[in-house]
């Protein structure tokens, strides 16, 4: 358990928390995007109007779903992100998923994402997803050890050709 996190939507004053919680986790796994189409130059009122679009289905990029966008919050400093799709595409049903999340490295190994990924569960719950689909890249162990504490069901390895890492799939009943 990582106690004291809170997964909530992004708020205000969480401007500058978010900020460096970004720029860490590029300059750190930058095959990880904390941020869906942030730049440092973005307007962060505009940014959350965006996400709030995002979750009712507007303003959508194409081949996008409505999508809830969390972060992670201990102490008032952003450890992590999660975004919820609400509805499965073609990619996202073969190699997404419903959820995905990422934690800033320095937070790494203290249980958040592990304990975000449980808190999305009762999100998820109370809007009618009772099966999600998730994955992880087959060599992410931490991320792989993740999804089984919080119920994952092992469903399969992806082989598909455009990508660079196959994936691990797993259901989970919320």
């Amino acid at each position: 358990m990582a106690p004291g996190l809170e997964l909530r939507k992004l708020q205000a004053e969480d401007e500058s928390s978010f900020r460096r919680a970004a720029r860490e986790l590029e300059e750190g796994d930058a095959s990880l995007e904390f941020a869906f189409q942030w730049t440092e130059e973005s307007d962060f009122g505009e940014y959350l109007q965006l996400l709030e679009d995002w979750s009712l289905g507007k303003r959508l990029p194409e081949g996008w779903v409505p999508c809830h966008y969390y972060v992670g919050v201990v102490d008032g400093e952003v450890v992590g992100r999660l975004s919820l799709r609400t509805e499965l595409n073609d990619f996202l049903a073969r190699i997404g998923g419903h959820i995905g999340y990422a934690v800033v490295p320095r937070f790494r190994m203290k249980g958040y994402a592990t304990e975000m990924l449980e808190q999305s569960l009762t999100i998820c719950r109370s809007m009618g997803i009772e099966r999600i689909f998730i994955t992880c890249d087959v060599d992410n162990l931490p991320s792989r050890r993740v999804i089984e504490k919080c119920g994952g069901e092992f469903a399969g390895k992806t082989d598909y050709p455009e990508l660079v890492k196959q994936k691990r799939t797993y259901w989970i009943t919320a």
